[in-house]
């Protein structure tokens, strides 16, 4: 039973997410080249808590109760980019430090050929070659 319940619970919540714009716009920011727009995407959170305000300002003066659920919704979703904003930044940093890392490796790691002459390419021509007379 509780298996089933999981299973369940799981299967809507992958197929609501694909629903949901401002999960896809997040899941968007935590690629490599989505994470440069993590805190400029913070400002979407200020459209997010004035339709907040707006909604528990509605209730408040004797308006649909159902307009609760559209003001947590609201509230949830100015918090997923307020806090995303900080955390891309950090990955963001930790990306660029990692790709520096791996270029300074690169970097020591010279190949061979390249330690030797330039000439050395031509000089294992010329060895293998039998010199002409």
């Amino acid at each position: 039973m509780f298996g089933l319940i999981l299973g369940f619970t799981a299967r809507s919540y992958y197929f609501l997410r694909g629903l949901m714009p401002t999960t896809r716009l997040v899941d968007a920011m935590r690629t490599r080249r989505g994470l440069k727009w993590g805190v400029p995407a913070m400002l979407l959170a200020v459209p997010y808590l004035f339709a907040a305000f707006y909604c528990s300002v509605q209730v408040q003066a004797d308006g649909p109760g159902w307009l609760h659920l559209l003001v947590l919704l609201f509230l949830w979703n100015a918090m997923k980019f307020a806090v995303n904003g900080p955390v891309s930044l950090i990955r963001l940093l930790v990306a660029r430090w990692r790709e520096a890392r791996m270029r300074r490796q690169a970097i020591l790691v010279v190949p061979e050929r390249q330690l030797m002459s330039p000439f050395a390419a031509e000089d294992e021509q010329r060895a293998v070659l039998p010199m002409r007379r």
